[in-house]
């Protein structure tokens, strides 16, 4: 193994937003894994140098390997915490598990070398995996969600998104690795629309035009905010890198939720707080007006992981 302590991190974890970005979900072929293994490394080294060719548009990206796939590609190490993904099924709420092989994010302010890429990365990949689903997201607006409100607000800033999001000397193995896990939610716009603005504030937790957020005492326990600033037993926040962008056409929109995360317990009490709520049952209520249709969990290793294991 190469020197963990310097182990290079895959540039699209912690990168800032993008206007752009593609998603790619690729389930592998039957017994492939000894090609697989090579290739993920060159898909990742790929990535990882085509940010500087194109880094006048912040081109940037990542690839993890799915929690029900890690031991058919590296049998003999895995991250510790790396587990499927949390399916919750709460009277009328849902957050299915939909998991996958493999799962690539690329973003970029052109969506011309979005496209560019996304095809060589499945001509990398050709006859190994199947690509079962692909989505194509987009800044909204001043970065905000299809609901009006701008989103990640929260999000760790500067040095702390690496703090945040990539795993230090607590696994030394999978230093500079990060837990992985997405949704792709539908939102039902309609629905949310007839509600009144300031009803659509009480779910969100904050205004919608100049995003202030609700002092403590006026929000209520079913407001997305509440419902996901969490702290942990010691009373620090339980927090996450979130790398989300708005996706889709008329016929389908919503969000594609992505949590990156030094653990992966920040998001699965986070997940349990808005689909099942507190002990008084008090859930997020944004949950009314989306659905989530996929849940999968991964893991993204360092680069020199990938290589060294490759």
């Amino acid at each position: 193994m190469g020197n963990q302590a310097t182990s290079r991190e895959q540039l699209g974890i912690c990168a800032e937003g993008n206007l752009h970005s593609i998603y790619l979900m690729l389930n592998a072929n039957e017994g492939v894994e000894a090609q697989v293994r090579p290739c993920v490394a060159n898909v990742a080294q790929y990535l990882y140098e085509l940010a500087d060719k194109y880094a006048d548009s912040a081109f940037n990206g990542f690839i993890a390997i799915g929690a029900n796939y890690w031991d058919n590609l590296y049998c003999d190490a895995r991250p510790t915490q790396l587990k499927p993904f949390p399916a919750i099924h709460e009277g009328s709420r849902e957050a299915p598990a939909l998991e996958y092989d493999l799962f690539v994010q690329i973003r970029s302010d052109r969506f011309d070398i979005l496209h560019l890429v996304a095809n060589e990365v499945c001509q990398m990949f050709e006859g190994l995996v199947e690509l079962v689903d692909e989505e194509r997201g987009f800044r909204f607006m001043d970065s905000r969600d299809l609901t009006g409100f701008v989103d990640g607000t929260e999000n760790p800033k500067g040095r702390q998104r690496q703090e945040v999001a990539l795993l230090g000397e607590q696994d030394p193995l999978f230093h500079g690795g990060s837990y992985v896990h997405v949704q792709k939610f539908v939102h039902d716009l309609s629905k949310w629309h007839r509600l009144p603005q300031k009803k659509q504030e009480d779910v969100i937790g904050r205004t919608k035009l100049d995003n202030i957020e609700y002092e403590s005492k006026d929000k209520p326990l079913y407001s997305h905010i509440k419902r996901v600033n969490l702290k942990d037993e010691q009373g620090n926040s339980r927090e996450i890198l979130r790398q989300s962008m708005p996706f889709g056409s008329v016929k389908e929109q919503g969000l594609m939720f992505i949590s990156v995360c030094e653990n992966s317990i920040n998001f699965e009490k986070m997940l349990e707080s808005m689909m099942v709520g507190d002990k008084d049952g008090n859930h997020d209520h944004l949950m009314h007006f989306t659905q989530a249709i996929t849940g999968s969990a991964f893991f993204a290793p360092s680069l020199d992981f990938m290589i060294d294991q490759g």
